[in-house]
């Protein structure tokens, strides 16, 4: 497909634009990248999953050739998100518009966000995936099997409680709670077992979000379906009376799990509005888990194009630094350019004088309100620069943008941070709007070294080290300080052999820091860190900081609240 023609009046409704598409059926659209008809499991004519032989034969092509890999991150968001991956879409589809050969590789959407606060979350305007409806619902019923997959875990973990419990399972230390693909804040902590005899033992539990399963993080962090049995048998479920995990093993799940997520393990391949393909598999949590898609997404892409074009969630505090620290040193990968998502609301909402922010108020702020935001982009400049990637700074416009307010962010990036800098408009006018982002890019591709790239951190750093690093280089914390049982955590985490294990550190993405208030760059605070626990089948250590929720709850307005469908099936508010 071309790009679309730019059009004058006002944009169609991303709901309007992705019923107004013509798609090409998957099987014809993949063919030319090294997929055929045998290689697909097909969900109807415009999504499928790439089946296992096929993944292992792209993994083999890949190591033929040197692929280069992008990451998409961003400044510190406002609530309403500021277009990663919009601009991870568009990028996608303007290096393919340029002669570059690009495959996209993005999160799924999960059910709670959709109906909380976002809406959809597959894109926008010319630069969304299709079929849009699909991805943000149910889609191929990933995020369904890994709940259930979850919840059997907890189903065959009580009954071993109550039932004979060979295992001396400590019901005060269970490390497992239940799992529900929903924002609900009355789940996050309740009492089970109240129905007598044949209810099961009684003892306190809760819910967290499918997405910031561990469960979730296994399966985007697994290499195949063996390696996935492998990590789901090693998930510490629960502790004994000694002190001494117990395993999905021990509760003999092993099996049934993995089965359950036989199909979810597979990418799913679908296409964007200018006929790229874009793999669109897992759903981690930035600021709970590590926040980016599969890694059999990623290796599967780079066996079917030169670029391969990822995104981390949230600002670059968390889903960029989870992604050189801990997705790069498992997956072995190597990032070879990151794209900065900034934007003028952004930086207007983390200038000093604009908080508490009213977004009428910032959209005539003016260039003042600006640049006093500049300094929170300066960070995530900086940030990750320490890795030693080259960094590719993208304003995405919006309607209410003036043009002196794009550059003067322009200008600052170029003349005073000395990188490279491009307004994106791939929201309205697709890969005809990304033109001088993806010549930036390929430009940083082409002149950098891939041995400049480190992880901030060894291996043999201690836990403290770890966190300790993360909290003073990336989010600017004077230094760490650890309450409830956070000390206890780490001496038993170092006992049971997990020390050298990457740290997932979970903190609000509204903020640098662990307060969700302070906006900017917040200087003179320490990091709070109050529970750490093994994601073992992952292979990392998590490090709750502050107040951060595995369960969000619904706002007093959801958006669900503002969604519809008529009789005939056409649906309103989604996007």
């Amino acid at each position: 497909m071309s790009p679309p023609d730019e059009v004058e009046g006002p944009l169609p409704t991303d709901y309007e634009i992705a019923r107004s598409t013509d798609m090409e059926p998957i099987w014809e659209l993949v063919e030319p990248w090294g997929l055929g008809l045998d290689d697909l499991q097909y969900f109807g004519s415009y999504t499928a999953k790439v089946k296992h032989h096929a993944i292992d034969r792209l993994r083999e092509q890949a190591d033929e050739k040197a692929g280069n890999l992008v990451l998409v991150t961003g400044m510190t968001p406002t609530p309403k998100g500021e277009g990663k991956t919009v601009t991870t879409v568009g990028l996608g589809q303007t290096l393919n518009h340029i002669g570059e050969t690009a495959m996209i590789a993005i999160r799924e959407p999960s059910l709670g966000p959709v109906f909380g606060v976002k809406g959809g979350a597959a894109g926008g305007g010319r630069s969304q995936v299709l079929p849009m409806e699909d991805i943000n619902l149910h889609f191929t019923g990933d995020l369904h099997a890994l709940t259930s997959a979850h919840n059997l875990i907890s189903a065959m973990l009580d009954a071993k409680i109550s039932q004979g419990d060979e295992l001396d399972i400590d019901v005060n230390d269970v490390a497992w709670p239940r799992a529900i693909d929903m924002n609900d804040r009355v789940l996050r902590e309740t009492v089970i077992g109240l129905g007598g005899k044949t209810g099961g033992t009684p003892r306190e539990d809760g819910f967290l979000l499918t997405a910031a399963s561990e469960l979730m993080a296994v399966l985007c962090m697994a290499s195949s379906l063996g390696d996935l049995k492998e990590r789901v048998a090693r998930i510490v479920v629960a502790y004994d009376g000694d002190g001494d995990p117990v395993t999905v093993d021990d509760i003999d799940a092993t099996g049934a799990v993995t089965m359950l997520l036989r199909d979810a393990i597979k990418p799913n391949v679908v296409q964007t509005i200018e006929g790229t393909p874009a793999f669109v598999h897992g759903g981690p949590f930035a600021n709970i888990a590590h926040g980016t898609n599969s890694l059999m997404a990623d290796k599967a892409a780079f066996g079917m194009a030169d670029y391969v074009v990822t995104e981390a969630g949230f600002g670059s505090d968390l889903g960029a630094e989870k992604f050189m620290n801990i997705v790069c040193r498992l997956g072995d990968m190597t990032p070879n350019a990151v794209v900065l998502v900034s934007s003028v609301r952004a930086l207007k909402y983390h200038g000093e004088d604009m908080w508490p922010a009213d977004f009428d108020d910032i959209a005539d702020a003016g260039v003042g309100a600006v640049e006093a935001g500049l300094p929170n982009l300066d960070k995530h400049v900086q940030n990750l620069q320490k890795f030693g990637v080259p960094v590719v700074v993208a304003v995405n416009r919006f309607p209410d943008d003036a043009d002196e307010e794009v550059e003067a962010v322009l200008d600052h990036c170029r003349e005073d941070l000395g990188v490279k800098a491009a307004e994106s408009t791939v929201f309205e006018n697709g890969s005809e709007g990304g033109v001088d982002l993806a010549e930036h890019v390929v430009a940083e591709v082409e002149a950098g070294d891939e041995e400049s790239f480190a992880p901030l951190y060894d291996d043999e750093d201690s836990i403290k080290e770890k966190i300790h690093t993360v909290a003073t280089e990336i989010y600017g914390a004077d230094g760490v300080k650890y309450t409830g049982g956070a000390e206890s955590d780490i001496e038993r985490m170092e006992d049971l052999g997990f020390g050298e294990f990457p740290v997932c550190l979970s903190k609000t993405f509204h903020s640098l820091s662990d307060d969700a208030s302070k906006k900017g760059v917040p200087t003179d605070w320490e990091l709070e860190v109050r529970e750490i626990y093994p994601s073992a089948g992952a292979g990392f250590l998590v490090a709750l900081t502050g107040d951060v929720l595995t369960l969000p709850g619904l706002p007093s307005d959801p958006a669900a609240a503002g969604m519809d469908i008529d009789a005939d099936g056409n649906i309103s508010g989604l996007f």
